[in-house]
């Protein structure tokens, strides 16, 4: 009869398994304290955010720290280890397929640890092609269509049902929000080019 081995590395055998980038996925707002439980922990983790300035109502302002990617954080291990960022406090999950996860390229991460501080980023809301979106300002605001993707630009394809034509605008993301719904009051329907 076989037994099974336990899941537990050894510590000094650790840094000898092959490490890689994993998205977690964590109780809101509780970011923050999970990166700094897998640091006290030796689990080495990224949290990327921004710099938001808010003004209260007495004209005082205060400059904080947001999470970029609201319920979600990084950490670098390697797969024996995911039990210890599971039993972490506010962990909900390892972004996974099934009951794989899902290691992310390490590139990626890279990147955005190199480069996030050089550029203002900010959240957005995320917009796939094909999805039904209402353009939030300009000539066109308030009007829905369907996102569409050409030649590397952001389109919304817009349809006037009473006289049966479409015509396609190019959009900024940021000028895009997502919408639910499958028609605007004003009849406006959008189709895929």
């Amino acid at each position: 009869m076989l037994e099974m081995q336990s899941a537990t590395v050894p510590s000094h055998k650790r840094s000898e398994l092959p490490r890689h980038w994993y998205a977690v996925h964590t109780r809101p707002s509780r970011e923050r304290r999970t990166a700094e439980h897998f640091e006290y922990h030796g689990l080495e983790s990224f949290m990327p955010h921004y710099r938001v300035v808010r003004r209260w109502k007495n004209r005082c302002t205060k400059t904080s720290d947001i999470p970029l990617f609201p319920g979600y954080l990084f950490v670098r291990i390697a797969p024996a280890e995911r039990i210890r960022v599971l039993e972490a406090p506010s962990v909900i999950s390892i972004v996974s397929r099934g009951r794989e996860p899902l290691p992310l390229a390490e590139f990626e991460i890279e990147s955005l640890r190199a480069g996030l501080h050089l550029r203002h980023a900010e959240p957005h809301p995320h917009l796939v092609v094909g999805q039904r979106a209402r353009i939030r300002g300009g000539a066109l605001a308030g009007m829905e269509g369907v996102v569409v993707r050409k030649s590397n630009s952001l389109r919304v394809v817009l349809t006037l049902d009473l006289i049966m034509q479409s015509v396609s605008v190019e959009v900024d993301g940021d000028e895009l929000e997502a919408i639910c719904g499958l028609a605007s009051a004003n009849r406006i329907r959008a189709e895929a080019i």
